[in-house]
């Protein structure tokens, strides 16, 4: 299949290398509303299109799917337009805002038959599937701390006064969008859609959280779930059963993966795969599913996106955290 990206930045390079790396799609050029870096972005990939009308790459018949990460906030309005065309799309996490955006567009893209699909890597490592099979190990759960916590050199420009992207409520930033959503796709993935949903965050003056604490509570276990862009933490995140624990070292580039007995207290190694670029493992994924029609997979998928999107509306609107695409 034929890809084409929207956006420029460093994410997009890397996604793109990945791609390049698996093979399983052919790159062929790049959407930015500056053409000139559209053409230095697609010449530098060996692509050879480049837009800046969006609706120009969405009618364009030499693209079959498309990989989105500008800001948060535009992420609906440009994948609707590329579903409405017939595009695959596969976007970058967080994929919309709200729930009513996440519906709106599965219905488009189910009436054009078409894949969408959000980009989010960790679950897809072979280390976090690890973690899956094993997790039965532990017996009855009890307690989960999940964080990633990695201070923002935007922070710094937050400080002097310059309001970024990623701290702006315009673009649907904050600390649970950018980086909250990696710890939340691990809980939700592994335990499953939280009875209840409590948010705790830190507010900046610009209306985002610049960190913040989630407590997921279950029906006999609670799932802590720390997140911030204006502090700086390496702790692992660790999963608590009565027979013992589970540590990973990173709730976005999960590569290691720990036991603790309960009982004898030892450290053992269950798994560890480190990869330079670990956005490989999602992209073989979509590309399976598109490649086999595999429906199954799709929406198991789709449904987790879900979840996710509609634990982290929820914790946000409990605080007052509200985007411009939010509807009463």
């Amino acid at each position: 299949m034929r890809l084409a990206t929207i956006g420029t930045s460093r994410i997009t390079h890397q996604f793109v290398k990945a791609v390049k790396q698996t093979g399983r799609f052919d790159f062929v050029g790049a959407y930015s509303r500056s053409e000139e870096k559209a053409k230095q972005f697609s010449d530098e990939f060996g692509g050879n299109l480049n837009f800046s009308s969006l609706n120009d790459l969405a009618n364009s018949n030499s693209v079959d799917i498309v990989y989105v990460a500008s800001p948060n906030g535009l992420h609906f309005q440009q994948v609707v337009v590329l579903l409405k065309a017939g595009k695959h799309v596969i976007c970058e996490k967080p994929i919309f805002s709200n729930v009513n955006e996440f519906d709106e567009a599965v219905k488009i893209a189910d009436e054009n038959k078409v894949y969408l699909f959000e980009a989010i890597r960790n679950i897809q490592t072979p280390v976090f599937k690890t973690l899956q099979q094993e997790l039965p190990r532990a017996g009855k759960l009890r307690s989960a701390v999940l964080q990633l916590i990695q201070y923002s050199s935007r922070y710094d420009q937050f400080l002097d006064g310059k309001v970024t992207n990623i701290f702006s409520p315009e673009f649907a930033g904050g600390a649970l969008e950018d980086l909250g959503v990696y710890p939340l796709y691990v809980a939700i993935a592994l335990f499953g859609e939280p009875e209840k949903v409590a948010y705790y965050p830190i507010k900046l003056s610009s209306g985002v959280d610049g960190s913040g604490t989630v407590v997921l509570a279950y029906h006999d276990f609670i799932c802590t779930v720390l997140c911030s862009k204006i502090t700086y933490s390496d702790a692992p995140s660790e999963i608590h059963g009565e027979k013992g624990s589970f540590r990973i070292n990173n709730s976005s580039n999960i590569a290691r993966l720990e036991w603790i007995d309960a009982h004898d207290k030892v450290l053992e190694p269950v798994a560890e795969h480190f990869e330079a670029d670990d956005k490989i493992y999602e992209i073989g994924n979509f590309a399976d599913i598109l490649e086999q029609n595999d429906k199954t997979e799709y929406l198991k998928l789709r449904n987790l996106s879900r979840v996710v999107l509609k634990t982290m509306e929820t914790a946000r609107k409990q605080n007052g955290i509200l985007f411009p695409n939010d509807k009463d």
